[in-house]
């Protein structure tokens, strides 16, 4: 395994995982995602017997919930190994396009020029598995509630609001001693599906944002510093010697870095809190939309009074048909262990779990996995 944990996100993840470990001499028919509905197939294929190590890379919103998954695989079938580099969804990307992983990780859904770019005659599947929030996280030592519209936030990451006590801040905030203060903006410096859902927000609600900027997983940011990973971004925001500054990352990271995330106004008018809750009620309401190649954009504004504005699922990228038939049977049987009780785990570590009808879909998917053209799991 790689990647080991330390401090509080450590203690989170060695509760998550002998949670799970306990669950997994219990009933196959286990529990899927938000509707509570059992899966026939929790027990699905097993893994080969024989030692054998998956690499993966990609994606580092979901690498804490992905080290729990692999930490209690391996507990069930120690012969098996999982290796995954928290690289940024890009790189994930570029890696499982290069086919030098047996699995990507992204959260931002492959474009149709990167789809273009595989080896010619394959296909890349998009398995969801979590969802979570992209939070804005701030420094501002006395200010323990904070509250930002869409016009304060595009605002401050275009470099037009440059102090926290900025009167159109102040008006979503009566009451809330805001400092004289100037802002210090940090954001991704790699590419990244954080990114891509952050500013797919922007993208929708600042025509200015829009026109100047854009979204993606990598854009031209009109201020700040950049800092790799959801960590680099907390890291860069956290201590004394960063009062003032503000940046985006996903919920996990500012829970376990100790970082107060502001409320976001949403659709229906109201002050949302980053929680599993807020993105769980934007799953379910775009969950009859689910597109037919799984290519799920952000969840920008969804409707309803709880709904959080910024949602987004998270992706493993697998071929369709594989090279190693040892190796695809291990990833169909941890992807399918992933989709059944892994997603017991995910709200204990801030993220939401699949909407029932996702989770059944993508369980369905997996059927279509082939090695040498010969399914899998027929």
């Amino acid at each position: 395994m790689t990647h080991r944990q330390s401090g509080p996100r450590a203690a989170i993840l060695l509760g998550a995982i002998l949670v799970l470990a306990a669950c997994g001499g219990g009933s196959s028919a286990t529990p899927i995602g938000t509707g509570g509905v059992s899966s026939p197939e929790a027990a699905g294929p097993a893994p080969v017997t024989g030692e054998l190590t998956l690499q993966g890379a990609g994606a580092t919103f979901p690498n804490p919930l992905y080290q729990v998954w692999f930490e209690a695989f391996n507990a069930r079938y120690p012969n098996i190994q999982v290796d995954y580099q928290s690289i940024g969804s890009g790189g994930g990307i570029k890696a499982i396009t290069e086919q030098t992983v047996d699995f990507g990780a992204s959260d931002a859904p492959m474009k149709d020029e990167e789809l273009a770019a595989l080896p010619s005659g394959s296909t890349i599947l998009h398995i969801p598995t979590a969802l979570g929030a992209v939070v804005v996280i701030y420094n501002l030592p006395g200010v323990a509630t904070l509250q930002l519209d869409s016009n304060n936030v595009a605002g401050i990451f275009l470099g037009k609001i440059t102090n926290w006590n900025d009167p159109t801040i102040a008006a979503n905030n009566p009451g809330v001693s805001l400092p004289d203060q100037a802002i210090r903006v940090v954001h991704r410096s790699d590419g990244s599906g954080t990114t891509n859902a952050f500013t797919t927000y922007l993208d929708t609600v600042s025509p200015e944002w829009r026109d100047a900027v854009g979204k993606g997983k990598e854009v031209n940011w009109p201020t700040g510093i950049g800092a790799a990973g959801n960590d680099g971004v907390a890291g860069g925001v956290k201590g004394d010697a960063n009062v003032g500054a503000v940046g985006y990352v996903e919920l996990n990271y500012a829970a376990t870095a100790g970082l107060t995330s502001a409320a976001l106004k949403n659709a229906a008018g109201k002050f949302v809190a980053g929680s599993t809750d807020g993105v769980t009620a934007a799953a379910d309401g775009a969950a009859a939309d689910f597109p037919a190649d799984f290519r799920q954009p952000p969840i920008i504004n969804g409707a309803g009074d709880a709904t959080y504005p910024i949602a987004s699922y998270t992706y493993l990228l697998v071929y369709r048909d594989q090279s190693d038939r040892d190796k695809g049977q291990t990833l169909v049987a941890f992807l399918n262990w992933a989709l059944t009780e892994g997603q017991s785990s995910e709200a204990g570590l801030g993220y939401a779990p699949l909407p029932a009808a996702i989770a059944k879909r993508s369980i369905d998917l997996l059927h279509t996995i082939t090695a040498g053209g010969a399914p899998i799991w027929p």
